[in-house]
């Protein structure tokens, strides 16, 4: 990236590893940010895992000759796949699965909506960082395009954008800056609740709250006052369909 690491935020840094994950040219935010050393990490251990899986060898596959015999194919015994051969094809199934659950969200069954925001804010614990850069608008309308949502950044000092798969959905997560650390908004369209759900867990506390046809959650720490974010995305937010 031109203009060196002065102006590279954590977005377009993940987003350079998540193509390459030898990728160096953010040394500097490297070295500033745990976040993103903590994704970098992951990042390479999925690379070579997937580099493991590739470089396993695998016989030549040999046709067997298949006489003809009044007309009819007579075919041989099948043989058994070599030992090699058994450990690529586990190796491809592994390679499918982990990619699987990294696009795909892990398909686990939750009690409930709030149970799997809890647990998939457990799986993305970098966009939790306190910091004073906003995301661009670029980036903000990226993930929440016109045609799901209108938002902007009057709602607060947006931090992190990034499209999940929540129920199955995909769905904007958003972080802001709060008074005690980040909060975490997800813009749920396709979730219908009747009234507010307030949930919690050892840390966090959060609120689903019903907006229009869809649903929006809002968490963050448990000494966190939610009241005011609650009011700024409420107003701020207007689903498309």
């Amino acid at each position: 990236m031109t203009g060196g690491d002065a102006i590279m935020n954590c977005e377009d840094y993940r987003q350079a590893v998540a193509a390459d994950p030898s990728f160096d040219g953010g040394a500097g935010h490297l070295a500033d940010c745990s976040a993103c050393q903590a994704f970098r990490r992951e990042m390479l251990a999925l690379d070579r895992t997937i580099g493991r899986a590739l470089a396993i060898d695998v016989p030549k596959l040999v046709m067997p000759d298949l006489p003809m015999i009044d007309n009819v194919v007579a075919l041989r015994r099948r043989q058994r796949l070599s030992k090699p051969a058994w450990f690529a094809v586990a190796a491809t199934v592994v390679l499918a699965a982990v990619l699987g659950v990294r696009m795909l969200g892990s398909g686990i069954q939750y009690d409930s909506l709030a149970d799997e925001i809890l647990a998939h804010l457990q799986h993305e614990p970098y966009a939790l960082r306190v910091t004073d850069q906003a995301i661009t608008d670029a980036r903000l309308y990226k993930v929440v395009p016109a045609n799901i949502a209108r938002m902007d950044h009057s709602a607060g000092l947006i931090t992190y954008a990034q499209t999940c798969i929540i129920n199955g959905n995909k769905v904007p997560h958003l972080v802001m800056q709060g008074e005690k650390g980040p909060v975490t908004i997800l813009l749920m369209p396709d979730e219908a609740v009747a009234e507010a759900v307030p949930f919690s867990d050892a840390r966090t506390r959060g609120i689903i709250l019903p907006v229009g046809n869809g649903s929006v959650a809002i968490l963050g720490e448990r000494d966190e006052q939610l009241e005011n974010i609650q009011k700024s995305i409420l107003q701020s937010v207007m689903w498309s369909t």
